[in-house]
């Protein structure tokens, strides 16, 4: 598997806004993979998502899925906290339909929490959404993903100790949001070659043979991520970024995020045999 490329949801210049018509845009544009979007609930049924890998099975198109955003392992609130595992659950369950082994999702807050014990809360759930999923023999990794907002849970090193403490588990590490998360202080070949290296001494070299990764351009304030921005209105530096996953021999999906997402997506994929 190489380094793939592709967008975080149907292209904006798809005719058609429905799943199966992105994942043909995908094609077209000669990108090679695309993440579901399940951002406000997963309202996909059985049938279309059976419609769906065959689509992206015929064109060649790998899928992940991204769980609603509204997530919050760490909720004090239970029927919070209930429908927080209930969203991951269903989109495992979809996912695995469409073809889509990868689950991503924001893991949660630390509100009123310590670290430590926001940590421990989140690892629980997750241990238990694992049990249930292999209970029910759907082949899913989850992949809880670097997050921008310092408020949120969702360092590399919080989401690279639930991969190394917890089976199915592996990270999605959206660069973009450590550059915001660290406002501005992972912005360098060198910073993102020491993350490279962290995941590898961590997780072992496969882990970088399965990379799941997101980019965009990005802005940020003192809590952290602002707001996503097309690549060439950052400072974010992506071409760095580039040149380590091509040095550190990274495989697996690059999901753009930029709000202009094909373009974005296509420039990343025109850079990298650049850089």
């Amino acid at each position: 598997m190489a380094l793939l490329f592709g967008t975080a949801g149907v292209p904006k210049s798809s005719p058609s806004r429905d799943t199966a018509s992105g994942i043909a845009r995908v094609h077209e544009l000669g990108l090679e993979c695309m993440e579901i979007e399940f951002v406000r609930g997963v309202r996909m049924g059985m049938a279309k998502a059976r419609e769906v890998r065959g689509v992206a099975e015929s064109l060649g198109i790998a899928l992940s899925v991204h769980a609603p955003y509204y997530i919050n392992l760490n909720s004090p609130d239970r029927e919070k906290l209930n429908a927080s595992v209930q969203r991951i659950l269903d989109s495992a369950r979809i996912g695995s339909a469409c073809g889509a082994r990868d689950v991503v999702f924001h893991p949660g807050y630390y509100m009123k929490s310590s670290k430590e014990n926001a940590y421990a809360r989140v690892k629980e759930q997750l241990g238990q959404i694992v049990k249930t999923l292999e209970e029910e023999s759907i082949d899913a990794t989850l992949r809880p993903e670097t997050t921008g907002k310092r408020s949120q849970l969702g360092s590399l090193e919080e989401v690279l100790r639930l991969s190394s403490e917890l089976e199915r588990v592996l990270p999605c590490v959206d660069f973009a949001h450590l550059y915001a998360r660290t406002r501005g202080g992972a912005n360098s070949y060198e910073a993102f070659a020491e993350m490279l290296a962290e995941i590898e001494a961590t997780l072992g070299k496969e882990a970088l043979r399965r990379m799941h990764i997101h980019a965009s351009g990005i802005n940020y304030n003192k809590g952290g991520e602002r707001a996503h921005l097309v690549l060439r209105e950052s400072k974010f530096n992506y071409r760095a970024m580039l040149r380590a996953l091509k040095d550190y021999g990274v495989e697996g999906m690059l999901i753009c995020e930029s709000p202009n997402l094909e373009e974005d997506a296509l420039l990343l994929k025109r850079e990298y045999p650049l850089v």
